[in-house]
């Protein structure tokens, strides 16, 4: 079974918020939906890193999570900035469970075994505005991150997945950077970046881990696969 990554669907299918006014992200439902179904097979996982849909309440994200579910493969999904839906674990598990969608887990303070590897992560978040508010949150990102990777013990390699880039330009997120070396991780994939921003991404080795950009465009709209 193969492992894949992908984020930022911004999937709409239940409000109104066209993605396809912005460049590039014409028709991306079908062709997302087509490339996904061309390499992901249905025992397969698909690790999605955040900005899943555009709803604002969780109930007006149930197409979206149709259109996720009807996808091949087995999905695990983390928050990223623009869902506003996310919930306690508790609702989001009985969303799942009320609605049948048997396809889909969330990453939230856990972890998951998938194949050789241990699935851990967290949104992030990074020195945007350079806000005493923002130490608040990365400080609890980091925290969430520590429960994901000590959540489950195993020699089994521990890959990270967030939705905002821990290095962008000369900015970097020191606290989750500290905890990635701390837990010698070596590979950490995010989204976040789109349009113009994606050539600046850092796609490099920082203190022994591979970041990796796994936006929806930056990918062309196709799941990327982690193992061979």
């Amino acid at each position: 079974m193969s492992i894949f990554t992908i984020g930022d669907l911004h999937l709409s299918l239940g409000v109104s918020k066209p993605m396809d006014i912005f460049e590039g992200w014409q028709d991306y439902h079908i062709r997302l939906q087509n490339n996904w179904q061309r390499v992901v097979k249905p025992e397969d996982t698909v690790i999605v890193c955040g900005d899943i849909s555009w709803a604002l309440d969780i109930k007006d994200a149930v197409e979206d999570f149709k259109f996720i579910e009807n996808l091949n493969g087995n999905k695990i999904i983390l928050k990223g900035n623009h869902d506003y839906w996310w919930q306690t674990s508790k609702k989001l598990n009985n969303f799942l469970e009320e609605n049948q969608f048997k396809t889909i887990k969330f990453l939230f303070n856990n972890s998951y075994e998938v194949e050789d590897i241990i699935v851990c992560g967290t949104r992030g978040w990074i020195f945007e505005n350079g806000e005493p508010a923002d130490e608040k949150i990365i400080l609890r990102e980091q925290g969430r991150l520590k429960m994901s990777l000590d959540y489950m013990q195993s020699d089994k390699e521990k890959v990270v997945f967030l939705h905002y880039p821990a290095i962008y330009q000369n900015l970097q997120n020191t606290h989750i950077l500290d905890t990635l070396s701390e837990y010698n991780i070596k590979r950490c994939y995010y989204g976040h970046l789109h349009g113009k921003s994606i050539k600046y991404a850092f796609q490099d080795e920082f203190n022994g881990c591979r970041h990796k950009l796994i936006s929806a465009d930056a990918l062309e709209f196709c799941p990327y696969i982690i193992n061979k």
